[in-house]
């Protein structure tokens, strides 16, 4: 629930320094850049610090290797989010955070469908988040990659 609120306290809050003038700052696809980075560098640091071991027991048994996985997502979580700091990769950050969202699906269904979880781990609030993310994720990139010349914000 953590990233979900990150994500939209952020992206809300840009949008309203963007209503009072702060023209860069103000369009939907800035702020969702704004509150994608801080949801990432949340998700991308559990990786590491605090959530390490709960993120590996999500990794469904049939992958390999559970902790070099774990890392490597939290590795490319954190690059995501740095990627999208800058307008000119901005893009292609997102389009990999999409990605990477896509495929690790799987491991919140399995978390969800592993017991006694709590009410925001079980599957639908779970898919209805992922949902909200892969939608910020995608304008991001529809924006940056379909209209370059409006990307330079």
């Amino acid at each position: 629930m953590a990233p979900f609120i990150a994500l939209v306290v952020v992206t809300s809050a840009l949008l309203l320094i963007g209503a009072f003038g702060v023209r860069r700052v103000g369009s939907l696809p800035v702020a969702l850049r704004g509150g994608l980075t801080v949801m990432f560098v949340l998700t991308g640091g559990a990786h590491f610090i605090g959530m390490r071991e709960e993120l590996i027991s999500m990794v469904p048994p049939a992958l390999p290797a559970p902790g070099l996985l774990v890392t490597v997502t939290g590795v490319l979580e954190l690059l995501g989010a740095a990627g999208l700091l800058w307008s000119r990769t901005a893009g292609w950050a997102a389009a990999g955070l999409t990605a990477m969202l896509v495929a690790m699906f799987p491991a919140n269904v399995h978390k969800a469908l592993s017991g006694d979880v709590p009410w925001d781990d079980q599957l639908v609030p779970r898919t209805l988040m992922q949902v909200v993310f892969l939608a910020a994720t995608v304008t991001v990139a529809r924006h940056h990659l379909k209209r370059p010349e409006l990307a330079r914000h």
